[in-house]
This record gives structure tokens, sequence and C-alpha cells, in this order.
């Protein structure tokens, strides 16, 4: 990855600026040149205004953002202050959060999602494991992988541990939500998410012992990040702990959602351990996000839009490092991640309607089938219609509709009764299989009912 070029100070902007020029630059001091929160490199790239150098173009945008800058608790490897600055975009982006992260959205019933909630939560927290593994190198397949947990079974190798080890972080996160933050919960976090998973096994739900872990491109080793030393971390830990509980009467006030994104951006800074960092990072801003009351986040995946960009998300971290430590770069980006995540699961929630209707249509086409099947039936049935040949346990039935076993049991059994699903025994349980021709036999069903 190409390192940006650090930005010119606010005072070296200035010295470079002669008298006779300050009132003309300061006309266009505008934190948004050109609309967008530009760094140094990318503005010294961009066409001048006219009669302008780049110098004294980013010497007024350089001072618009100054006067905007609030001090964060949080400090950098040389004691400096992290800042940040709310301009128009980062307003905007927030508006959109607050209003689309709080409010309703309808579920296939017609309800709002909470009222139907335990599908649609059994298979984000499953999307986020996943793919929250992926980004740190985790491979299995996404069927694959969301088999396993819902079925229940141990995870066969390093990646599929790693899933299950998120899924598990992600389960215990909802127990947190009311607590105020340690160090000790994010040490157990920590040790929750690398169990298993680690070259040492001692580093699980322990700081990093030393200072050979470095941030760096995969692709070509360029050295892309230096944390703080390792006798730091047990402080630096207990002021980010502290900021995380903060209330709205500290000063400065931080935004809910921006105080969860700069949580996700200080364990990325820190390093804090050996391995993990990203998953705890991300596992932590899920918790501050819910604790400040923002419920359809959990129904998210942020990580499955992070992973179709990692270099941007990296290059966030980098314009902050590289401009006066103002992680307003860091927020925009992850306030336009949290958009997407949000947009995404109302396609997935309009999807899986569609989809749902679609199945109930055809199990009320004819009259004699209306009826036949309560709820959780006609949802197995909409996924059986579009995977055949897929099996079906009554533990994942159980855990996806969170109902006791014998009703899981019952759903399974009367659909094999009638033909729908075909059963075979794996050890001591059943396993149901869904017939390549199940839309046929539904069909015959429906003319032969009686």
């Amino acid at each position: 990855m190409r390192l940006p070029e650090p930005a010119p100070s606010l005072e070296n902007a200035f010295a470079k600026l002669l008298p006779a020029r300050i009132e003309a630059v300061m006309q266009h001091a505008n934190p948004l040149p050109t609309g967008k929160y530009l760094h140094w490199d990318e503005l010294r790239r961009r066409p001048l205004p006219e009669g302008f150098t780049h110098a004294e173009w980013w010497a007024a945008v350089t001072l618009s953002r100054v006067s905007l800058f609030q001090q964060l608790p949080l400090l950098d490897k040389q004691g400096k202050p992290f800042v940040f600055a709310t301009p128009s975009l980062v307003a905007i982006d927030l508006h959109h959060i607050d209003r689309d992260a709080a409010g309703h959205i309808r579920a296939t019933t017609g309800a709002p999602l909470q009222a139907d909630s335990q599908r649609y939560l059994i298979s984000s927290l499953i999307e986020e494991a996943i793919t929250s593994s992926q980004l740190e190198g985790a491979s299995t397949t996404r069927k694959v992988a969301a088999a396993m947990l819902r079925s229940g079974r141990k995870p066969r190798d390093l990646s599929e541990r790693m899933i299950f080890n998120n899924h598990l972080a992600m389960v215990q996160l909802r127990s947190l939500r009311d607590v105020k933050l340690t160090p000790a919960h994010v040490l157990e976090l920590h040790l929750i998410l690398t169990q298993h998973t680690l070259e040492n096994p001692e580093d699980a739900g322990r700081y990093r012992c030393d200072d050979e872990v470095h941030v760096v491109d995969v692709r070509d080793n360029t050295l892309l990040h230096e944390p703080p030393a390792h006798t730091e971390l047990a402080e630096r830990m207990q002021r980010l702990c502290d900021f995380a509980n903060a209330d709205e009467a500290s000063l400065p006030f931080v935004h809910p959602v921006l105080r969860a994104i700069l949580l996700h951006f200080m364990i990325g800074y820190d390093h804090p351990f050996a391995d993990g960092n990203g998953r705890t990072a991300r596992a932590l801003f899920y918790w501050s996000m819910a604790r400040s009351g923002y419920w359809l986040m959990e129904y998210t995946s942020i990580s499955h839009i992070l992973r179709k960009a990692p270099a941007q998300y990296m290059r966030a971290y980098l314009h902050t490092e590289t401009d006066k430590n103002d992680t307003t770069y860091f927020l925009l980006h992850q306030l336009q991640t949290i958009r997407q995540a949000i947009a995404a699961l109302h396609e997935y929630v309009a999807r899986k309607s569609r989809e749902q209707k679609e199945t109930e249509l055809l199990l009320a086409s004819s009259p004699k089938l209306r009826g036949r099947f309560n709820h959780r039936q006609v949802a197995l049935l909409n996924h059986a219609l579009r995977n055949a040949g897929e099996a079906y346990r009554v533990d994942a039935h159980q855990r996806s509709h969170a109902v006791v076993h014998q009703t899981a049991r019952r759903d399974l059994l009367e659909l094999e009764e009638q033909g729908l699903l075909e059963k075979t025994r794996q050890g001591n349980a059943y396993v149901f299989y869904a017939p390549a021709d199940l839309r046929e036999r539904l069909n015959t069903l429906s003319k032969s009912s009686t």
C-alpha cells in the first residue's frame, strides 16, 4: 500500500503565506473542499481554485477544521490527544443512523422486526461471526460455517474455531450491554474470541508482552503502523474503558455512535493483543451501540461491508495518523459503513419478505392447504424450496426459532409425515432432507388434500 503524504501542519501551512494573500485565502476556508473531507494527500492532486496554490488551499482548509476540533481524552503514542470534528457530512450520517437504527423495520409477518426478532437476530449473529473471522483469515465457506453454528456441532479446524468463537463473543456481548466496561471485560472478550486459535495459546485473554507486533500490508509488507509500547497497555485500556462509560454530561460531548466508532479505532491503534485485535475492536463497537440503545445494529454486519474494501478501512487510519490526530477521517469511513450495513439489512428483510410471500402464496393457492402449516414450517419450506437436498436437524430448527425441543421435533415430523421432508438417522438423531421435487409435492398435496 502506498502511504499517504503527511499533511503540512497549520504552522507550516501559514508560514508559506504572504501577508497580502491571507485575506484572499481565508475566503476559501471550508472544511469540506469539493464537498468531501479530503486529506492533504488527496487535495494536492485535485484541480485548484483559480489563482491558488495547493499550499494556500490547504492552509484555508486546515484553519477551518482546527476551529471545529474537539479534544478527546484518548492519546497517541506521544501523549498527544486525538481530536474530532463534526462537519455537515458527519451530522448528516448521524441523522440517518439515529433515524434508521432506532426506528422500526417490518418483518415477514408485517410486525416490527423487534416483534419477530429471533430468526433475524440469529441470522445476523451468524453473518457477523463469519465475516469478522474472514477478515482475520478464516477460509471456511459461509454455507458450511452457518450450518455449523445452526446445528451446534463442534468446529473441525482453525477457521471454524475462529467463527465459532466470534459467535460466542457476539452472544456474550448481549449480557454486557447494561454494565460498565472494565479492562477485565475486554480481556475476557478477547479470550472468548481467540481461544484455541493463536500460535501461542497463552496470548488469549492477555495483553501482548512485547513490542514485536506491527501492522503491515500483507501484499507488500509495507509497515503501516507501530502501536504503543506494551508497558503502556494497561493504563491505556483503563483510559479507553473510562471513555466508553462516559455519559452525556462528560466533556466534550461525544455522540454515542461516534463513541462506539472511537472504541473501534483505539483498539486498532493500540493493538493491545498479539492477535485478534480487529475482532475485539468490532465486538466492542457492537457493545457500545447496544448500550446506547441502537437496537437495530444487532441485526447488521459491519464486517460484511469492511471485507469488500479493506484498503479504504486502513487508509482511514493512516489519514488520521498523518494529519494532526484527526479521527474525523475514520469516523466518516465508519459512518458510511454503518449506513451501508443498515441498508443491507433493509434489503435482506425485503428479500426475505418476498420469498416468504411466494411460499405463502404457494401454500395458500389451494384452500385445502390453507392453515395446514405454522409460521416455522412455512419458513422451513420457503428455505427448502430454494435449497434442494438441504438437511434439517431438530436442534438447529429449535435454535433458529427459539422453541423447545419437543415443538421443533413435532414441526419436522409433521412435514415428514406429509411427504415434504425425508427422514434418515445419523447416530442417535434424525436428519430431515428437502426433496428435489418439493414444489411438485406441495402442488400434489394441494390437489389431494382432504
